[in-house]
């Protein structure tokens, strides 16, 4: 009998490690085909819950973060993109990139999840971001993403345009807060399993497969 996981893929839009998290463990998914089932879900997490609408460049927010020059910055940033071309996703990043808030797309995952097209919309919003360094706190950006992932372009609107699920966002985040989720990615499988950082398909796919050999815990994973 194929065992099934549940994933809690935990990561924000503006994060470049998600990107190579993400296509590590879509890869690593891929290659479990017929021997392990994944359910995957995506949580929330802001790196600059304050920023501003404007947003800020990378190399301002982060020299002041971290106290790293541009150079430093910009370095890393290339060494990232690198890797993501490497998996097939183009990454662009300049003096110019900003960051923005990433809230209202963390609300419109949440919808996504519902309507069961997380991955999707992860996908198309991570594009929208990281490869064309396009504003994900504007609704014209968001409404793209969700029509590209395949969703409903005014059922989508309609959820920006209110304030619909920004608790069940305030609260996810508090969780996995609390739950000891300090920095992302972060997948945890089937609420027991902590896997961090941005890990190759390879290290993935040999994490869930000796996961997927251990009994299960009494009464299945905790619901997250």
């Amino acid at each position: 009998m194929t065992r099934t996981l549940r994933i809690d893929f935990v990561s924000d839009i503006a994060c470049p490690w998600c990107v190579l998290g993400l296509l590590g463990l879509e890869d690593a998914v891929a290659r479990l085909a017929g021997d392990v089932d994944v359910d995957l879900h995506f949580q929330p997490f802001e790196l600059s819950p304050d920023m501003a609408p404007e947003g800020r460049t990378v190399v301002d927010h982060l020299s002041q973060a971290y106290g790293s020059t541009p150079d430093q910055i910009l370095e890393r940033r290339a060494v990232v993109a690198d890797r993501a071309a490497a998996l097939g996703f183009s990454m662009k990043t300049s003096p110019e990139t900003r960051i923005y808030n990433s809230f209202d797309a963390h609300r419109l995952m949440q919808w996504a999840g519902l309507e069961g097209r997380q991955q999707a919309l992860a996908r198309a919003l991570f594009e929208a971001y990281h490869s064309r360094n396009e504003n994900i706190a504007t609704p014209e950006v968001l409404l793209n993403a969700a029509e590209q992932a395949g969703l409903d372009r005014s059922e989508a609107s309609a959820v920006l345009e209110s304030d619909q699920f920004a608790q069940d966002v305030r609260q996810a985040e508090y969780v996995w807060q609390t739950r000891g989720v300090t920095g992302v990615p972060a997948v945890i499988v089937d609420g027991r399993f902590l896997i961090s950082g941005a890990q190759p398909a390879e290290a993935y796919e040999q994490a869930l497969r000796q996961i997927a050999a251990q009994p299960q815990a009494e009464g299945g994973p905790s619901p997250a």
